[in-house]
């Protein structure tokens, strides 16, 4: 993303508080008038000091005005930063609301593609650095350029010569700044892209330590660690060496200002020209004029780093979103279960093809099994059901209605799903099992987790039902993290049912048990299975047998045994 085509969103950001914006910048002029009224007060202190030497009588009405100009400043000073900070964190809240936002309606094509850890890199990392870049261009920035001009009409009004001295040799800080400010983008950029890789290492390195640690991988992750930690550290020096070239050369340049106008205003001086206490005026002016050079070489300098976040921040919010639902879906409620997919076709990527001209037809309350070895697409099945990801040609219908035209909500809300994969968010195991149903009664949970057969382990645990869980379970087993999943669906009876290896992680005497709860729960549901062991699905209604994305066999358990085909000798391998 350009640079400016960032600015200009960030501008959108920025002009909701236009109203704040605005106060700041008067706050920053009254600042700056003040600070510049000061040396004038000094100045003719001085003189008075030269006309008629030392006496604090004289001299005393300038002492006070200037420490009353120096508190009210300060004051304003202090307004102008509460107005900055608030303008700055409440633009970034509103763009890190945006970025969650968008992660919410995100298709899963994105997750999917996207390591998590450099997802989070953008949301927390990035937003951050942009907030510390736009507070500081704030801050300093405004100041910086009011100052700039306040110094100049002043000076121009005291002395014209001098003031060209200053104003000719000052355009090569500008020169200098701008040069250094574009050539740092592009690695401030890399460092930031670079810093994402190594959040997503560290982030998949936690998220798998045991695996990690089970396959003997840490000299490995250490390894991979190292490569990235090596790239970040070259391109954070390139970006931080060349940036912080800037300030010593304008400090250079802005000394040279310095000595040119002390050495000009010396001949005035001496050719009575200019009072001494203009002189000191004047060079307190200069300093005036030329620190604010140094200041906004600094803000862009930061703002380089800031902008290159924002654009990778901006990226993800402008990524499209999914379909949304038509204006006039339809909300699915009280599913009967029938479904049907008519030529479905279906790929990840269009380069590889996955599902081919896939059909089905399931009657409510029928029990329908999907096998087929690893990769033939069973998974895929249940995220065409979901709607987690739309067909490519042909379509998916639930009660004669295609679910493309159907609210995601209801439809997802028609499924139970039971995955392999077990999913907690950090809470109470209580907030955990009525996930699905918020409004259910203690009571409700307490028979769904009897149901599950969790209800033993759960009241085993220091709280019972109230026991705070970390993320993704924390030190449960496998085991108990699953039948707390199930518990969820006993508690939420929704019409279907998916079951994608649903009690993998359970011994095999509580997975007896499950199954029959789960017989008792899948009558008059429509369910959808997902098995590899072939011994859990003998009982369903229809049996899908997939490979390489097609059914290549259906019926029920004796059927297929009696075509001694490829479930035959799937089930006798």
């Amino acid at each position: 993303m350009k640079q400016k085509d960032v600015l200009k969103k960030v501008w959108k950001y920025l002009e909701h508080y236009r109203m704040l914006i605005l106060l700041s910048f008067l706050f920053s002029i009254a600042v700056v008038v003040l600070t510049l009224y000061v040396p004038i007060l000094v100045g003719r202190a001085i003189d008075q000091i030269v006309e008629t030497g030392v006496h604090f009588g004289p001299i005393k009405g300038y002492l006070f005005a200037i420490g009353v100009l120096v508190l009210i400043t300060a004051v304003l000073q202090w307004v102008m930063n509460q107005i900055n900070n608030k303008v700055t964190y409440h633009v970034v809240r509103d763009i890190r609301k945006e970025a969650f936002d968008k992660l919410q309606n995100l298709p899963l094509k994105y997750v999917d593609s996207h390591s998590y850890g450099e997802i989070v890199s953008r949301m927390i990392t990035d937003v951050d650095q942009f907030a510390d870049g736009l507070l500081m261009g704030f801050t300093q920035l405004f100041t910086g350029i009011v100052t700039i001009l306040g110094t100049l009409i002043i000076m121009l009004t005291l002395n014209v010569g001098i003031t060209c001295v200053v104003v000719v040799v000052t355009p090569l800080s500008l020169f200098v700044a701008n040069f250094i400010a574009t050539h740092t983008y592009t690695m401030f950029r890399e460092q930031s892209v670079t810093r994402g890789e190594q959040t997503a290492l560290i982030d998949e390195m936690i998220g798998n330590a045991k695996v990690v640690k089970a396959f003997g991988q840490e000299e490995e992750a250490i390894a991979r660690f190292d490569e990235i930690n090596d790239r970040l550290q070259k391109c954070s020096l390139k970006a931080i060496f060349y940036s912080s070239l800037t300030n010593p050369s304008t400090r250079f340049i802005n000394s040279l200002v310095y000595a040119g106008v002390g050495l000009t205003g010396a001949f005035a001086v001496i050719g009575g020209k200019m009072t001494v206490g203009l002189l000191s005026s004047f060079l307190s002016y200069s300093n005036q004029y030329t620190k604010p050079f140094n200041d906004v070489s600094a803000v862009i300098t930061e703002l380089q780093n800031a902008i290159a976040c924002a654009g990778r921040i901006f990226e993800l919010i402008e990524e499209p979103s999914q379909i949304p639902d038509a204006e006039d879906a339809v909300v699915l409620s009280d599913a009967k279960g029938n479904v049907t997919a008519e030529h479905v076709y279906f790929s990840y990527t269009p380069e590889q093809q996955l599902i081919q001209d896939f059909n089905l037809q399931v009657q409510p309350g029928q029990n329908i099994a999907i096998v087929g070895p690893t990769g033939c697409g069973k998974t895929t099945i249940i995220n065409l059901l979901m709607r987690f990801y739309d067909v490519n040609s042909g379509k998916i219908c639930v009660d004669q209605t295609d679910i493309r035209d159907m609210t995601r909500k209801s439809l997802r809300s028609s499924y139970g799903m039971v995955l392999q994969e077990t999913w907690l968010k950090s809470g109470t195991i209580r907030d955990n099992i009525k996930m699905g149903k918020p409004e259910a009664t203690d009571e409700e949970m307490i028979e769904a987790a009897k149901a599950a057969y969790a209800d033993p382990f759960i009241r085993r645990m220091p709280k019972g039902y109230d026991t705070v869980i970390g993320e993704d379970g924390g030190m449960l087993s496998q085991g108990q993290k699953q039948l707390l999943c199930i518990s969820r669906i006993m508690l939420a009876l929704p019409p279907m049912l998916i079951l994608d290896e649903a009690t993998s992680s359970i011994d095999t005497r509580t997975e007896l048990k499950i199954q029959s709860a789960f017989t008792r729960l899948m009558e008059g549901r429509t369910s959808f299975i997902v098995a590899h062991r072939l011994s859990t699905i003998k009982d369903a209604d229809l049996i899908l047998v997939m490979k390489d994305g097609n059914i290549i066999e259906q019926g029920n358990h004796e059927q297929l045994l009696a075509k001694k085909g490829f479930y035959a000798q799937l089930y006798t391998s």
